[in-house]
């Protein structure tokens, strides 16, 4: 068995929609109430919520943006890139991984709005990892991107675009 799937079968991941195995371990049993939050919220939401989150190559996490910001950290395995494009297009690279030696660190922070995908450095590895939000995570505030779509909005961002979305979409 490998590593990656010791993981998976031991923690209970599921399969996630934008790429990778998750299992949320905690959603805040209090709420904030939805006069509460900015208006980009749709009702209220759990004060906070965290995930096990596991890629294995050549597998990625889609591109997608979230409605909270959203904190990555670093369990075990090998290094993975988290690539982000801001609302004004500004492309960041964030490294999460065992080596501070090698630019990687053990906590990454994607801001709210911002599009983001995740991919490992190495072919052949996994990353397991865990993402906390504040408010909670809920699909409502999910979007995973459509490739040209994207792709028309960021068009310098093309081929990275093409690399980290599963289809073209509709």
């Amino acid at each position: 068995m490998s590593e990656a799937k010791f993981w998976v079968e031991h923690l209970g991941l599921a399969p996630h929609l934008e790429g990778g195995f998750y299992r949320q371990t905690y959603l805040s049993p209090e709420s904030i109430a939805h006069p509460h939050l900015p208006p980009r919220y749709s009702g209220q939401r759990p004060f906070s919520s965290a995930i096990y989150f596991l890629l294995e190559h050549p597998d990625f996490s889609a591109f997608h943006r979230l409605q909270s910001d959203e904190v990555w950290h670093f369990y075990t395995g090998a290094s993975l890139s988290l690539w982000l494009i801001s609302p004004q297009g500004a492309l960041s690279r964030l490294r999460l991984g065992p080596d501070p030696s090698q630019g990687h660190c053990f906590q990454a922070v994607v801001p709210a709005g911002c599009w983001f995908a995740a991919s490992l450095d190495t072919p052949e590895t996994f990353a397991l990892v865990g993402c906390t939000m504040a408010p909670a995570f809920d699909f409502a505030d999910f979007e995973l991107a459509r490739r040209e779509e994207l792709a028309r909005q960021f068009p310098q961002h093309r081929a990275l675009i093409e690399k980290l979305t599963r289809t073209a979409g509709p």
